[in-house]
């Protein structure tokens, strides 16, 4: 993302201003879009589940400033990885509190899993039919789009506190265990942060992404295939 850039530019490279520019914006905007909508699908699930924390606090909104979590927006726009602002969860309004938590963890990469399949689709419809230059804002901004949503959704599936995954992994731990898992939440934190500057996760991080843009772009195609545009 925009380290890359960055880099890019260090190195002597040649880069296009107005591109660099209106991609930020883009980016900017996109991640306005993506991060209440992962926490959005978080609160609501706990929601019909029985806990309703997040719509006593007001987090049930799409509002990006509620969602927005400093480090992890910043994260997510250097690097294309990052997390949002957790909302509250009471796992104790749960019928079943470890089942509830791991399908309230889940909601919200899924949520940006469907977001991206949504906007695969869009694209192809802008694009296919009218035959659009892949070289367009509409092309670059729908693809900027996809990409930062199936990143979201990948990162916050890493097993690693305070990242959904940690918590679907939570949902299969003893209390011990659980508790032992979460102690150095913030030492952890910071860890993943220093591992994220340094590079170290993206190799695997990029094999993930690939699989799973490869797949959505894949279901995308089907329909389209149909009618003899693919």
């Amino acid at each position: 993302m925009l380290f890359n850039m960055i880099q890019s530019i260090m190195s002597g490279n040649r880069v296009n201003m107005s591109t660099l520019i209106s991609g930020i914006f883009a980016m900017l905007l996109i991640i306005f879009l993506v991060l209440p909508l992962h926490e959005c699908a978080h609160g609501w699930v706990a929601l019909k589940l029985g806990d309703n924390t997040a719509k006593y606090q007001g987090r049930l909104t799409l509002d990006p400033i509620a969602s927005m979590d400093p480090m992890g927006t910043l994260c997510l726009l250097l690097f294309g990885y990052g997390w949002a602002k957790p909302v509250p969860v009471d796992a104790r309004n749960f019928k079943n509190p470890k089942r509830d938590m791991v399908l309230t963890a889940l909601a919200g990469p899924l949520s940006n899993l469907v977001a991206a399949l949504v906007g695969a689709l869009i694209l192809r419809i802008l694009v296919l039919p009218f035959h659009m230059n892949l070289a367009t804002p509409v092309w670059q901004f729908f693809s900027y789009y996809i990409g930062i949503n199936i990143s979201l959704a990948v990162f916050n599936l890493l097993p690693i506190p305070p990242l959904d995954g940690s918590k679907i992994v939570g949902g299969f731990l003893s209390s011990q265990a659980l508790y032992n898992y979460y102690k150095y939440q913030n030492a952890i934190s910071l860890i993943l942060i220093m591992v994220l500057f340094m590079g170290f996760l993206d190799l695997p991080l990029t094999f993930l992404n690939n699989l799973f843009y490869n797949g959505i772009n894949g279901i995308a195609d089907l329909p389209f295939r149909l009618f003899g545009f693919v």
